[in-house]
């Protein structure tokens, strides 16, 4: 039995015999990795389901619960199994197949169709249908409509919205369209489903839920990594909780979230709480906010590479589950970047807060400390560089970013190309290959980046008794899992960790 679910078959070449043995053994390591689909019941199930395993010549494997649910497969009433994380294989993909997974999860069909996201994607309609069809046993209708659902049943469960309500904020076209898929796809009504599992009302309102990520998950060291960087106005942290604003395609919100270790074994779930100013940003706060907890990532697989490695392998068995902190918002992540780059952490954030005072959008979010948006591309490429508390090369790429991001010469959204994103970054003047390559790391999910030349990095280096000067050739054997080699190495340093560009 392959002891990584990184060593698990996917696509629609998956193994009968190996996802039998998986599913036979209960793992929770392949839930979200693949779904089992069982001819006699006509319903399909997470690997680690715990009802009797059905017999090898009944079942049937999906690489997607939407192309179970194409071959006429109800979701099971058990193990919820869209209720699981996503999978770590189409989130590190950077394939045609892995990005537009990453923008339907955003609620790009739901936006622009199926047309809007072909001509993202650089393809025709056709074209897509059945390069997804062929690699994820769905296309895009099918995979926007399973997402759909996931988005209801959650929604369903976990408030007290009308169901009115429900259908809009999962991106449903009518309430008929709701009540169809809903039955079609789980066997039940809305009304079942809310009082199978009961609610739960946040006290302040908002939408809470419950956000799935595989264990171990190392909260803790997550929140630290975000507080330390946290800019005033747009981002608070509270004990356990951080919060900050959105930008989203119909107005702006507030996403909090619960940030604790979670050790258990299998799937843990991080608790969060939206309030969004209009609710067909729902699906699109969700993924964003995922993308903040790296929520599809593996953490087994990541542990057992880095085991063997006299480097990291102690760091790893120091803290399991470190995770590389996403970002909502490209945009932002690269104009951060851009003013971080030769500054302390504390000294960027101070620069940032200033800029996001004077310069970004005032919003009213009922939270206290939460008083702005981050400053718009089309704002950066309007501000003076003479007139910005930095250096007058480094307020200038901070206003080239922003025209290159309002012009659409550059876009960083999580979908699209990483090389394309990465050159075109590298074109914008001042920006280099720490900047870009933070960027592609944060901003993109790119599990393959590393820093050699970051102060951080070389001092965790220098503090492992190991040469600054070959940084760039040890991280070759950390390939395909650099950026959570440079995470490891960045909280090796903590509580102090300093990643800015070495000058």
């Amino acid at each position: 039995m392959a002891t990584s679910t990184h060593l698990a078959p996917t696509g629609q070449g998956l193994d009968h015999e190996v996802c039998y043995r998986a599913v036979r053994s209960r793992d929770r390591r392949f839930d979200g990795v693949f779904y089992t689909a069982v001819a006699t019941t006509g319903i399909y199930c997470r690997p680690s389901c715990p009802a009797r395993t059905p017999a090898p010549g009944n079942v049937s494997f999906h690489p997607t619960a939407a192309s179970a649910q194409a071959a006429g497969y109800r979701a099971c009433k058990r193990c919820i199994p869209d209720a699981t994380p996503g999978s770590p294989e189409w989130d590190v993909a950077a394939d045609v197949a892995g990005r537009a997974m990453r923008l339907i999860a955003d609620g790009v069909v739901d936006r622009t169709g199926v047309e809007g996201l072909a001509d993202f994607l650089g393809y025709s309609s056709r074209q897509l249908n059945r390069l997804l069809v062929h690699r994820l046993g769905a296309g895009p209708l099918a995979l926007a409509r399973a997402r759909r659902a996931q988005t209801a049943r959650i929604l369903i469960e976990s408030t007290h919205m009308g169901f009115s309500d429900v259908a809009f904020a999962a991106g449903f076209a009518s309430v008929r369209q709701f009540n169809d898929t809903v039955r079609e796809v789980y066997a039940a009504s809305p009304s079942e489903l809310r009082g199978r599992r009961g609610t739960g009302r946040d006290a302040t309102g908002g939408i809470a839920m419950r956000l799935a990520v595989r264990t171990p998950f190392a909260g803790s060291a997550l929140l630290e990594f975000l507080a330390r960087r946290a800019v005033p106005g747009v981002e608070t942290v509270r004990g356990t909780t951080y919060s900050r604003t959105l930008r989203l395609p119909h107005g702006h919100g507030v996403v909090s979230l619960v940030l604790t270790d979670q050790t258990s074994s299998g799937t843990a779930f991080v608790p969060a709480t939206f309030a969004l100013l209009d609710l067909r940003d729902t699906t699109a706060a969700v993924e964003r906010t995922r993308r903040i907890l790296d929520a599809d990532c593996d953490p087994t697989a990541v542990a057992e590479a880095f085991a063997p490695d006299p480097v990291l392998g102690p760091l790893v068995e120091r803290q399991l589950g470190l995770r590389v902190p996403g970002h909502v918002d490209g945009s932002e992540l690269a104009a951060r970047a851009v003013l971080g780059q030769q500054v302390s952490v504390a000294g960027a954030r101070t620069t940032t807060a200033r800029l996001v005072r004077e310069h970004g959008q005032e919003v009213e979010t009922g939270v206290e400390g939460l008083t702005h948006l981050f400053p718009d591309p089309a704002a950066l490429s309007r501000l003076d560089p003479a007139q910005l508390p930095m250096p007058r090369a480094r307020g200038r790429a901070l206003v080239a970013l922003g025209a290159a991001l309002e012009a659409g010469d550059l876009r960083l959204e999580r979908g699209v190309d990483r090389d394309a994103a990465r050159a075109a970054l590298l074109a914008v003047p001042g920006i280099g290959p720490w900047t870009s390559d933070y960027v592609g790391m944060r901003a993109l999910g790119h599990p393959d980046l590393f820093l050699p030349t970051d102060t951080g990095t070389r001092d965790a280096l220098r503090r492992l008794g190991r040469d600054p000067g070959q940084a760039r050739v040890i991280a070759e054997r950390w390939r395909p899992w650099r950026s959570y080699a440079q995470m490891y190495l960045w909280h090796s340093l903590t509580p102090a960790p300093r990643p800015h560009e070495e000058t």
